[in-house]
């Protein structure tokens, strides 16, 4: 049977119609093997279009226009440049919306809707060359995180969640697999991820003190720079738990829906509720291990 000829490709979710000289905006195409709501497959078609210019420019780095927020806090024009892709792509679709971004502060919408970005989580290992960054897209409504995705356009890993309909990771081999934190109960068999404090920010001494309590009590530490992922990778069981001190909500909005969606919990590091915007520490676990780490930490 001959199908009939179109006149252009049909464009679908990650990737425009490919025409001469057009490149793809996303990772090739997956089917989605979960149903993707409207909302969640307007977010990954604008994490897409960001993720293009973040990857041209990572293979520039040095070529890239780098000036310092503050000590240690960096603002690269690529940082930039994807914001205003997300914020372009987004408005298309969801005129409406508000929108709270790291670099372009925030601007007000119908009063419900809220989206909450980082275009580039993992700015300092971006301009040194790891290849450990992500872009962070959630969308608030009426005061609660309902839906989000972190895109690792490096190693080409989608992670996204809907409240109420789970968490799922699209990559390379496996298409819409559903995350669960893992399952470990015993610390010293954990592996517990963290953000350091750098230079001009954070109580060292004091990080210094819990940090040595969690070396002697699981199974490893890690640090790899990215708030975002690191949360991505609790829901994903890759990690048992994460803990960290001051980080803003475009760091954590998408990540902590994808931890309570995969199964886990979020909290403050003494064990109270997690509230975006107001809390200053943030510690994502499995059930069973939360009350051990929080006694960890104290």
């Amino acid at each position: 049977m001959t199908l009939p000829p179109r006149d252009r490709p049909v464009a679908r979710v990650g990737r425009g119609p490919l025409v001469m000289g057009r490149e793809r905006s996303g990772p090739p195409e997956r089917k989605s093997l979960a149903p993707r709501s409207a909302t969640i497959t307007v977010m990954i078609r604008a994490v897409f279009a960001a993720a293009k210019s973040l990857k041209r420019d990572f293979g520039e780095v040095e070529q890239l226009q780098v000036s310092e927020k503050g000590p240690g806090d960096f603002v690269s024009r690529a940082d930039i440049m994807a914001e205003r892709t997300l914020r372009k792509e987004l408005e298309r679709t969801r005129p409406e919306y508000g929108f709270l971004g790291e670099e372009g502060g925030e601007t007000k919408g119908d009063g419900r809707n809220r989206w909450i970005a980082d275009p580039l989580d993992g700015t300092t290992n971006f301009l040194h060359g790891v290849p450990h960054f992500a872009i962070s897209l959630a969308l608030e409504r009426d005061g609660e995180v309902i839906a989000g995705v972190i895109y690792q356009p490096i190693s080409d890993e989608l992670f996204w969640s809907e409240k109420g309909n789970g968490a799922f990771i699209d990559t390379p081999n496996a298409r819409s697999r559903r995350l669960r934190v893992s399952g470990r109960k015993d610390p010293a068999r954990a592996l517990v991820a963290t953000g350091i404090p750098h230079v001009g920010r954070g109580d060292h001494p004091t990080y210094l003190k819990k940090l040595e309590t969690v070396m002697g009590k699981t199974a490893g530490v890690r640090r790899w720079g990215a708030g975002a992922l690191d949360l991505a990778f609790v829901a994903a069981g890759r990690y048992d738990a994460f803990f960290e001190f001051g980080l803003a909500p475009w760091d954590v909005a998408a990540g902590l829906l994808m931890v309570r969606e995969a199964g886990g919990l979020v909290n403050e590091v003494g064990g109270g509720a997690y509230a975006l915007g107001t809390s200053t520490s943030i510690l994502a676990t499995n059930a069973s291990l939360r009350d051990a780490m929080v006694e960890i930490l104290a």
